[in-house]
């Protein structure tokens, strides 16, 4: 039986055992969290939001479970460009779809509805444009004019990708551009690129905070982004003490202490409209305290650990730079997440991988850790020992896979 198992969860053990507790986490704070909720939205039906994260969560598990025994890791090459077209032109579709509506519900402006389903294409962005990096950074290894062209053409449809991604939602826009911009300098993009480009990016990023109130009214997440730094630097003028929703994450994270008051006993859940998404970092610290929260924040480092290993053991550069974007993209999701409950940066809208309340997230989350185990599975069955990585001539498409 075990030796059954062993040929199906195929890939590194250890991660496999991270998205396990992961998992765990997941369905006990979930299900603490969506209380108010379920009243509000499942007639009081508090199991309705635990089913719906578990039909998610093992939805996910199938997708891994595809992707590590059935996909082939030259899929992802032979495909990317194709993929980066579907991202630009689903971010294109949402960003109509939410202007022809009038709708003014955040989420609304995020997603693409196509009949009964509905999915955030900015959730294809990130694993697109790292895909479509690896295979062109995996294609100019052999001199660094190449890298040079690699660079120009990275940075064009990254910058394209990442403004459609920006009209609907600044932190994941910055986040999949850094996390871009990391990538290639691993790649060995000369760093005189990569300043220059972190130059030009801290320039534009103050060029909307000072000039956005020169922006009409129809470039509403231009003010959203002044606003929240706004916020965090100055506090809320509008609020009333203790009643947003930072305000409550650090009243939750006061609560929790040292050992947390136990599952299931939160009580700033029942106010927080995000409980159960962005702040739910917060309500676990809440009920597993301190030493709750720092063992969920190892499990995202175990895996950031597990990331470099797996990337040290690759023989390819292809696949080697697809784990490297794809987890530094989990991580820093993660990180962000946990930073935004602490109050240690602006409240953004970003949800804690394979933790918070499922959606099409949660399938996308599923999908870059397939990959990730996918690589992981192939190297083992290569049998590739944890040796650096060294970068290496690449003649032809073939040996970057």
């Amino acid at each position: 039986m075990a030796a059954r198992l062993t040929k199906i969860f195929r890939g590194d053990r250890t991660l496999w055992v991270v998205l396990i507790l992961l998992s765990l986490f997941s369905l006990v704070i979930v299900y603490s969290a969506t209380g108010k909720l379920a009243y509000r939205e499942a007639h009081g039906n508090t199991l309705y939001y635990l089913v719906r994260q578990v039909a998610f969560i093992s939805g996910g598990f199938l997708v891994m479970l595809f992707l590590v025994n059935v996909v082939p890791i030259v899929t992802y090459f032979k495909l990317s460009p194709l993929f980066i077209v579907i991202t630009v032109v689903a971010l294109v579709l949402a960003y109509l779809q939410y202007k022809l509506t009038g709708s003014a519900d955040k989420e609304t402006s995020r997603s693409l509805s196509l009949y009964r389903f509905s999915f955030q294409p900015a959730e294809l962005a990130k694993i697109s444009l790292v895909m479509y990096a690896a295979r062109l950074l995996s294609k100019a290894q052999r001199t660094q004019e190449e890298l040079k062209i690699a660079f120009y053409w990275i940075t064009g449809v990254s910058a394209m990708v990442c403004f459609l991604v920006f009209m609907s939602n600044f932190s994941t826009a910055a986040m999949i551009f850094f996390t871009i911009i990391v990538l290639m300098l691993v790649a060995r993009v000369s760093i005189k690129y990569i300043s220059a480009l972190v130059g030009m990016g801290i320039v534009l990023v103050a060029l909307i905070y000072f000039t956005a109130d020169l922006f009409p009214d129809s470039f509403a997440r231009v003010h959203t982004v002044k606003g929240r730094i706004d916020d965090f630097i100055k506090g809320d003028n509008n609020a009333v003490e203790g009643t947003t929703q930072a305000d409550y994450a650090r009243l939750a994270i006061f609560e929790g202490g040292m050992l947390g008051k136990g599952p299931g006993n939160s009580e700033v859940s029942n106010y927080m409209e995000a409980g159960y998404n962005d702040f739910i970092y917060a309500i676990f610290i809440e009920e597993y305290g301190f030493v709750g929260g720092a063992f969920l924040a190892l499990l995202y480092l175990i895996l950031l650990f597990r990331g470099v290993i797996i990337v040290r053991r690759c023989d390819r550069t292809f696949p080697a730079f697809m784990v490297t974007g794809l987890v530094l993209l989990l991580t820093f999701q993660a990180f962000i997440n946990m930073a935004v409950s602490v109050g240690a940066v602006p409240v953004t809208g970003q949800p804690l991988p394979w933790v918070s309340m499922g959606g099409s997230s949660m399938i996308f989350t599923a999908v870059s850790f397939g990959i990730i185990l996918a690589v992981s599975a192939t190297n083992q069955k290569n049998k590739v020992p944890a040796e650096p990585l060294v970068v290496v001539d690449v003649p032809n498409e073939d040996q970057a896979m």
